[in-house]
């Protein structure tokens, strides 16, 4: 006999239909998984008989039986134990212990040995997939239930052991079987109501933070309009402070985002907190990482941390200590804000519309720009450390701010500073204005950073006056097509800021300050 159930995987981010087909027939036994599976899913004939025989019914094993399992579509590779649980029902039914109708059910689940299930990865995407398709229900772990109850349109049932999916599907019961059940049919999850909350604690307040109100300013403005921004100067004097506080005053995501995001986080297998994520993720690679794992890739690709920054921050503390190949892995995701990986077996393209944040040391050694100690750099290494950067990286990060040694008589100082919720009110009244001035022209963007040459014609028409002060400056500094664009897009983050409804030449003037001069600002 031939049953049929539905199931479903991600393939990188993107959640794909698996049918299951379960076919047992008369034979001497074997047992056979076919449709490209990995090493997990081969595996999980013995998970299977196992959980079936812990449940009180009989497994596949048990007889002269030949029993194959055909994953479908034959051609993409299946992988992980997600299809545990779906295996283990359509057998059942092959075999005629149990009946019931498949069409509008997705089963998805790791099972353990005695039955119970375990959570997996991909349930957002994989519920948000179901509904474009139609299904109406979802039968998934318990651990995942909350997660995947984000998506309304799906009946989403949160499961502890496989028995218990059997009791409330099985249409083939007898009197006594349906009397004991009655009180453990599954009931729905409620959907989950997304509730922002203030930023977690860990987080640094700005009002902490001595000094350094030049860099105060500019991480400022680059959180209102979305614009990639490094920070350079001696040790000790703020920068990593400043980039956490940094991911205190950027806005909660919006709706469309928090499912994004967390669907992203869940495909990955890296979503530790049971619900979604509503604030901007805050990615800190160690500058050890590798290339593989800042961009993603592999033999099935996966994603990497520029990824899993995507709608939130990527810091790169101590940027020149990164290999100089993972610094130019950057120049595709900065420009278009999206990375395509290509491999002989697949190429995928992962999402990565991320803020960077980049911290370094001006020299080697960190002496430089420090008034008691001498640099001890010799012009070789010093040489070394700036190529680590190149022109194209830096012509992509739109803000360079200088972060000077701090005066010993203002870390004394009690006057607090700016609070962190002062600014973020201020940052999203400022995003709340881009948005209306995108969708007075028909944009889908969100931020000025987003914005092309094309769409500043539209939006930021420098008058006569500003576009002379700007061309002039562009010819003194050398700026590219790229920086010249950039100016204007911050000048415009600059001028919204100061609630003015055009860019005026103080705001070019300040936007020009954050050029690079040289390497060393």
């Amino acid at each position: 006999m031939v049953s049929k159930v539905y199931s479903a995987q991600t393939v990188g981010i993107e959640p794909k239909l698996v049918t299951i087909e379960v076919d047992i027939s008369k034979g001497l036994y074997s047992f056979s998984i076919i449709g490209l599976p990995d090493r997990a899913v081969e595996e999980a004939k013995d998970r299977i008989n196992a959980a079936i025989k812990n449940s009180g019914y009989k497994p596949p094993q048990k007889g002269n039986k030949k029993v194959v399992i055909a994953l479908a579509p034959a051609d993409l590779k299946k992988e992980g134990p997600i299809f545990d649980l779906g295996m283990a029902l359509a057998s059942l039914k092959a075999q005629d212990d149990i009946n019931f109708n498949e069409d509008g059910k997705i089963f998805l689940g790791e099972l353990a040995l005695n039955g119970d299930l375990r959570p997996i990865k991909g349930a957002l995407p994989i519920a948000r997939r179901a509904r474009e398709l139609g299904f109406k229900e979802l039968y998934l772990p318990k651990a995942n239930a909350r997660e995947a109850a984000l998506i309304d349109g799906v009946t989403i049932y949160g499961v502890h052991t496989l028995k218990e999916v059997i009791e409330h599907i099985n249409t083939k019961k007898s009197s006594d079987e349906i009397n004991d059940s009655f009180q453990k049919i599954l009931k729905p999850q409620p959907h989950t109501k997304i509730k922002v909350v203030e930023h977690p604690r860990y987080f640094i307040d700005f009002s902490d933070i001595k000094g350094q109100e030049s860099a105060k300013r500019g991480l400022e403005i680059a959180a209102a309009g979305g614009h990639n921004v490094a920070m350079a100067g001696p040790p000790g004097t703020g920068k990593t402070l400043l980039a956490k506080a940094f991911a205190g005053i950027l806005p909660a995501l919006s709706l469309d985002e928090i499912i994004e995001v967390t669907g992203i986080h869940s495909s990955a297998g890296t979503l530790t907190q049971d619900g979604a994520i509503v604030h901007p993720p805050f990615k800190t690679p160690h500058h050890t990482a590798s290339y593989v794992s800042l961009v993603g890739g592999g033999t099935y690709p996966r994603p990497g941390e520029i990824t899993l920054a995507h709608r939130g921050v990527l810091f790169l503390d101590e940027f020149p200590e990164f290999e100089k190949r993972v610094i130019d892995s950057l120049r595709q995701p900065l420009e278009d804000r999206v990375v395509n990986i290509a491999r002989a077996k697949e190429s995928v393209q992962f999402p990565a519309d991320f803020i960077l944040l980049a911290a370094m040391n001006l020299c080697p050694c960190g002496n430089t720009g420090l008034s008691r100690k001498e640099c001890i750099c010799n012009p070789a290494s010093l040489l070394r450390y700036q190529r680590k950067i190149s022109g194209p990286i830096i012509d992509r990060i739109d803000l360079w701010l200088s972060v000077p040694e701090i005066e010993i008589k203002k870390l004394s100082d009690n006057k607090k500073g700016e609070e962190s919720k002062t600014i973020r009110d201020r940052i999203q009244k400022a995003r709340d204005k881009q948005k209306l001035m995108f969708k007075k022209h028909n944009l889908a963007f969100s931020t000025n950073s987003q914005i092309g040459p094309k769409e500043i014609e539209r939006i930021a028409l420098l008058p006569q006056k500003e576009l002379e002060l700007l061309n002039e400056s562009a010819k003194k500094l050398g700026l590219s097509a790229r920086s010249y664009h950039k100016v204007i897009k911050i000048a415009q983050t600059i001028a919204i800021l100061d609630g003015k409804e055009r860019i005026e030449v103080s705001h070019i003037l300040e936007a020009l300050q954050y050029r690079p001069k040289n390497f060393t600002l």
